[in-house]
């Protein structure tokens, strides 16, 4: 029958030319309950930049408190996009 869906059709389109991610990982902080803060893309990049976006948070160590959608890293290989925080973290 075809591809009758438009929003399909435009994600397919955008999906071949030009893939995007939103990337969630965690990072370490100290002085919380726990020893991994969570954190995400603000919005999604470039898919081939996802490898180099992880690697940005390597050596990214959080101090608590810290609070849900602060900035930990600002700027992801000059997209301007930056990861924040996506839970407040409160120091034990």
């Amino acid at each position: 029958m075809g591809n009758l869906c438009k929003r399909g059709a435009v994600y397919a389109k955008e999906e071949a030319q030009n893939p995007i991610r939103t990337v969630t990982s965690t990072v370490c902080i100290s002085g919380a309950l726990v020893r991994r803060c969570p954190v995400k893309t603000l919005r999604p990049i470039p898919k081939s930049l996802v490898f180099d976006a992880m690697r940005l948070l390597d050596d990214v160590r959080l101090v608590a408190p810290i609070e849900e959608g602060a900035v930990v890293v600002g700027d992801i290989c000059g997209t301007g996009i930056p990861f924040v925080a996506t839970r407040s973290m409160q120091e034990s």
